[in-house]
């Protein structure tokens, strides 16, 4: 039971987002951002909201029952760390492998296009904030100055939102036709768009609101820690938007879009979601949570130092990424079975 309770949940989790993906390229269109703005905001973040998702639900769940705060903080600082660790190991992996598959159809082969000036920026604003979130989780802080640290990296988020807006870009490749819920063939008026966009974030809430229960079910029956499932499952699972549009994207040789998708969710997992664990949960990594983010920061450094070189980006040079995804996952397994 606990295993389709799961399965029923991620379903409803990226069903709605693949709807209000659909739904914020149409938005963007609408209020004129560009390539860049929608890529690394709109598309990002409406990607980002089922695994955001998640743990704001585990964490204000346990906060306003009044009850299981300590599964619920280990679910939540899980989900948390295991989005922006995933997006720069897996979702860069994947990328360069969808580059190379798409080689011989794409204008550019297997060179990946990148918007340096909408990535870089991207990677400057994440690389501090991650590094922050994983200092402040490793030593003890006092509640003034964990206020002190959401705020600043929800005071980052906010000007990194402001200047990508600034910086704008031009449109890349076409916007979807039509919204998929509007029944008719005619163009979808903007008030349709919104409510796609807003009942979907409803149904990932829905969808959330059950996969916290059945992780923690999850772990008592099978005995593995509730934030180590929420680390490697929760990401894994609703993180296959941003990948999947992403793996299109490049098709359709839109790369700015691609990358994009992927550095601005970085951005925005590193902030958003960090500030609500740093104020409502006790924020306290354990060796496997510290090893994930270190990863993540390196990861990002590696990819950082190749956008900044004049040399064009093959797609080669991401594969990499994939292999500290695996030496997480084998530090795990071997955690699991030595404890």
């Amino acid at each position: 039971m606990t295993i389709l309770e799961l399965i029923f949940s991620l379903a409803a989790i990226l069903g709605a987002a693949v709807l209000f993906t659909n739904a914020v390229e149409i938005m963007g269109d609408r209020l004129q951002l560009g390539a860049g703005a929608v890529g690394s905001i709109l598309a990002a973040v409406g990607t980002a909201l089922p695994e955001t998702m998640i743990p704001l639900v585990a964490i204000l769940g346990a906060l306003l029952a009044g009850s299981g705060s300590a599964a619920a903080g280990e679910i939540g600082i899980g989900a948390i760390l295991g989005a922006p660790f995933l997006l720069s190991t897996l979702a860069l992996f994947i990328v360069g492998v969808a580059a190379l598959g798409y080689g011989r159809r794409r204008q550019t082969g297997s060179e990946v296009t990148v918007d340096r000036q909408t990535a870089i920026p991207d990677l400057v604003f994440f690389l501090p904030c991650l590094t922050l979130a994983a200092v402040a989780g490793v030593l003890p802080l006092p509640l003034p100055v964990k206020i002190l640290l959401a705020i600043v990296l929800l005071g980052a988020y906010v000007l990194y939102v402001v200047l990508t807006i600034r910086r704008g870009g031009e449109a890349e490749g076409d916007v979807p036709e039509r919204l998929t819920l509007w029944p008719s063939r005619s163009r979808a008026p903007t008030w349709a768009v919104a409510a796609q966009l807003i009942g979907m974030i409803a149904v990932m809430g829905f969808g959330a609101h059950l996969f916290v229960g059945a992780v923690e079910h999850l772990s008592k029956t099978v005995g593995i820690p509730a934030g180590l499932i929420a680390l490697v499952l929760a990401p894994l699972a609703t993180e296959l938007p941003e990948k999947f549009n992403s793996v299109i994207w490049l098709r359709d040789n839109k790369d700015t879009l691609a990358i994009g998708n992927i550095t601005g969710a970085m951005v925005f997992q590193s902030t958003i979601p960090v500030s609500i664990g740093v104020l409502l949960t006790p924020w306290q990594l354990d060796g496997l949570s510290a090893l994930a983010a270190g990863l993540a920061i390196l990861s990002s450094l590696v990819f950082l130092g190749f956008l900044l070189r004049k040399a064009p980006l093959k797609a080669f040079y991401m594969l990499g990424a994939g292999s500290l995804y695996i030496v997480f996952v084998a530090t795990a397994a071997f955690t699991l079975v030595g404890g």
